[in-house]
């Protein structure tokens, strides 16, 4: 199947069931989202791989109460840094650096490009590194679709709840969605049969 195809397959899958996702499957979509597109290239998120029935059974009851928690096979929760500090800019500039065999002073006007990042207030900061999370968690709903996984993005839980779970607080990170992938369960799933909805080509593309 092509990427067409498989984006017509894929759903937001609302009941899963419970069979586990290959190491290799699982690999290759998280190789995809650390493959993603970010601002400056930066990566300003961690994403929590969560598969530990506990761990998964207290998000369900404390974070996020949709079955998918407990039916999944992984549970993805992508975590937004709250703040980009030079702290954080220098480790990248070093790793750019050794990655390509370069001298740090060399990258000199490329760090000095964070000033306005780094300066920016917590909020805004967050708004930013939230966004960049996304370009990530998309890739990771395509990539699953493209391994013949069934995702379930999810907004709707506690971001309060699930960084104390977690402990992102202590992270200087904060969670901004979940992925939870797995199979779906056709038979109890009444939205595995019916066509998909979306806006037509006309009025979705303005072409100048």
């Amino acid at each position: 199947m092509d990427l067409i195809e498989k984006m017509n397959w894929r759903y937001a899958t609302k009941r899963m069931n419970g069979t586990k996702v290959s190491q290799e499957k699982l690999e290759n979509i998280l190789e995809a989202v650390r493959l993603a597109p970010t601002s400056f290239g930066l990566q300003p998120f961690k994403v929590i791989v969560v598969e530990d029935a506990k761990l998964r059974e207290r998000i369900y009851n404390e974070a996020c109460k949709q079955p998918q928690i407990m039916e999944g096979s992984h549970v993805l929760v992508f975590a937004a840094r709250k703040n980009v500090d030079q702290q954080q800019v220098d480790e990248y500039v070093n790793l750019i650096a050794k990655t390509r065999g370069l001298q740090v002073e060399s990258l000199n006007d490329f760090k000095a490009m964070f000033g306005g990042v780094v300066s920016r207030s917590e909020d805004k900061n967050f708004v930013w590194t939230a966004r960049q999370a996304y370009i990530a968690f998309g890739v990771g709903i395509v990539a699953a679709a493209m391994e013949n996984v069934d995702a379930t993005p999810m907004e709707g839980f506690s971001p309060e709840a699930m960084d104390k779970i977690l402990g992102l607080d202590e992270q200087n990170l904060s969670s901004v969605n979940v992925l939870v992938l797995g199979y779906r369960d056709a038979e109890n799933d009444r939205l595995s049969k019916v066509k998909k909805v979306r806006k037509t080509k006309e009025s979705l593309f303005d072409f100048r």
